[in-house]
């Protein structure tokens, strides 16, 4: 009665595997480096690669966690066909995939991957859940980190634009649940947080969750861009991340009440996620 965690490293799948250990499901963790993983005591770390799904062990995998952005993405359909055929095939009875909002906006781009690697899972046999999350709160480390640990200060364009990131642990809550729980086969739960927040809100409430103030400098496109590519983004990443902020200046997206309906909890606000994250934005020494 084992359920195998695919980027159990990762920043959703570190949680995964906790929220798993606490209810006293054996885990296997899958990564590529077990030598480097640092999960916790008691977890069955083993080392594979999801782009050679021909290698996995699926031996006693009861249920899977699948991230199929660590998918090849010229050859994910392929590798998902092979990955799912092979784990209904060894007794996984439940497949929990974490893909994107993308895929229920149709949004140009990867969507069109992850919605055949979610088709692929809906056809295996297994029973299925889509979690489907927009913003991650933690993207933020990459894009505003820097200047805010540097100078307590958010630059970015679209500054009345409206975003509703959300928390990278309500992302896991919801995906334990599906491995756990009956009552979520067939389903594609699109979450968002919890709240409705301009970035200069986003700002404000980064500075209250870490106990100081944090200003805001409104940029043009082109500069955001810049800024972007110089914190270490791609050029392509940049202008997809911008792509959506532009969308969202004129077009807010909506708050979804998934993650109160499948947990019963609130989710998590920014202003908490700062807080859990007050080490990574620690003031630049």
């Amino acid at each position: 009665m084992t359920i195998l965690v695919t980027g159990a490293t990762g920043t959703v799948g570190r949680h995964v595997v906790d929220r798993l250990l606490a209810a006293g499901q054996p885990v296997r963790a899958l990564t590529r480096n077990p030598d480097a993983a640092g999960l916790p005591d008691g977890v069955d770390v083993v080392s594979g690669d999801l782009n050679r799904p021909g290698e996995l062990s699926f031996d006693g995998v009861t249920a899977v966690f699948l991230i199929p952005g660590l998918f090849d993405p010229e050859h994910a359909s392929d590798l998902a066909q092979t990955f799912t055929g092979r784990a209904t095939a060894a007794g996984a009875a439940r497949i929990v995939s974490l893909t994107s909002s993308g895929v229920t906006g149709r949004r140009a781009g990867f969507y069109k991957t992850l919605r055949a690697v979610e088709h692929l899972v809906e056809k295996s046999g297994a029973a299925w859940t889509h979690i489907r999350p927009g913003e991650f709160a933690v993207n933020k480390l990459d894009v505003w980190g820097a200047s805010i640990r540097a100078e307590n200060l958010v630059r970015n364009a679209y500054p009345d634009g409206i975003g509703v990131p959300i928390h990278e642990a309500d992302i896991a809550d919801v995906a334990a649940i599906a491995l756990l729980q009956d009552g979520h086969a067939g389903r594609a739960y699109d979450l968002t947080g919890p709240q409705p927040l301009t970035h200069r809100q986003q700002a404000e409430a980064i500075g209250t969750g870490l106990g100081r103030a944090i200003a805001f400098e409104a940029l043009t496109y082109g500069q955001a861009r810049q800024s972007y590519i110089e914190a270490g983004l791609p050029m392509e990443v940049a202008e997809f991340i911008l792509g959506y902020q532009a969308e969202y200046a004129e077009e807010p997206p909506p708050v979804s009440p998934t993650f109160e309906q499948v947990t019963g909890n609130s989710g998590r606000t920014l202003a908490q996620w700062a807080a859990d994250h007050a080490a990574d934005l620690a003031p630049a020494a």
